[in-house]
């Protein structure tokens, strides 16, 4: 198990504060009490509660692509990353860690937003590509992985449990 949350300010304007960011992994933090990762960028910010899984013991969270362009938080596992895996390396790419979850991150450069497709596992991520701006929310087709997400006063928000996102908005804890 580990956690992820989010933050999008669907303005352009206002920008995530790591201290906002913080508060919604502080609340996840016994989903993964071995790390946490960062990112923020002007309007948006993900975060990440580590628990080492599959190939990811001193990984650093979250994950990038090789140029930076694309971010992963994840909470999951893949099943079938080795295969993914096998045919994404004879497709090109470049693999840095044994972890399932860099699969993710090459499969979404490979196949875009259909790269979930090809995904058998139970997963929650969330992906921000910098160069298209857009930011992918996906779960597995289950539900097995909780993701919730709320869409209020132009402000999207994301993760892994509901206390988390009660953190952008005080007076509603």
């Amino acid at each position: 198990m580990s956690g992820i949350a989010g933050i999008a300010y669907l303005d352009g304007v206002k920008k995530v504060t790591p201290g906002t960011l913080k508060a919604m992994t502080d609340a996840i933090a016994h989903r993964g009490p071995e790390g946490e990762g960062f990112f923020v960028n002007c309007h948006i910010g993900l975060g990440h509660r580590n628990l080492s899984t599959i190939g990811t013991s001193g990984e650093a969270r979250p994950i990038y692509s090789s140029c930076k362009t694309l971010v992963l938080v994840f909470d999951g596992v893949i099943y079938n990353y080795i295969e993914l895996r096998k045919e994404l390396g004879k497709r090109g790419h470049q693999f840095i860690t044994t972890s399932d979850s860099e699969v993710v991150v090459h499969a979404y450069e490979e196949w875009g937003i259909e790269c979930q497709n090809k995904l058998n596992g139970m997963w929650a991520f969330a992906l921000w590509d910098t160069k298209s701006k857009q930011l992918l929310i996906s779960r597995d087709r289950l539900g097995v992985k909780p993701l919730y997400f709320s869409i209020f006063s132009n402000t999207l928000s994301f993760a892994s449990e509901i206390k988390s996102i009660l953190k952008i908005f005080p007076n509603m804890e």
